[in-house]
């Protein structure tokens, strides 16, 4: 499986992917407040304004799944329904962490929705460790959103 740069001609087959998914996982566990600004239109938003910090994993007419980091973090990450369970996240979580390694980072974080225990199960699995909890100030029209998130770190060093 390949994981490549994203291209402009992804963002609306990724904010689908991002939407679908983030609708699966995080609709029923997050406040309503949140979950009525997350739109098919705020995804597309998102990625184009991140699109240098993503990467894809499948084809340009089928993307599979998707990474976005923004500094230390592993800001947004997501496979689609159909490839669960193939090895896409694997292979596009290492490569997200290859990417992390090569800026310098010796310690990743990403955040994870309490309750999200499949993610959870992954990021354990993919040799994350959960760290504690924190509070995340998510930006929405409305103003400032705070949510308390699991914290997930990995140590990037190769010699550890």
């Amino acid at each position: 499986m390949s994981v490549r740069a994203a291209r402009t001609s992804d963002v609306d087959a990724l904010a689908s992917l991002w939407h679908e998914g983030w609708q699966d996982a995080h609709a029923r566990i997050v406040p309503a407040e949140l979950a009525r600004h997350r739109t098919l239109e705020s995804f597309r938003r998102r990625l184009r304004d991140a699109l240098a910090e993503v990467r894809v994993a499948g084809s340009p007419d089928g993307p599979l799944g998707f990474s976005m980091l923004r500094g230390d973090e592993l800001n947004q990450f997501y496979v689609s329904r159909a490839a669960r369970g193939t090895g896409v996240a694997a292979r596009l979580i290492a490569d997200a962490e290859e990417r992390l390694a090569a800026d310098g980072i010796e310690t990743a974080w990403l955040a994870c929705a309490i309750g999200n225990e499949r993610a959870a199960r992954f990021y354990d699995k993919s040799g994350w460790i959960r760290v504690g909890n924190m509070i995340e100030h998510l930006p929405t029209p409305d103003g400032v959103l705070s949510l308390e998130v699991w914290r997930y770190e990995k140590d990037l060093r190769r010699d550890v």
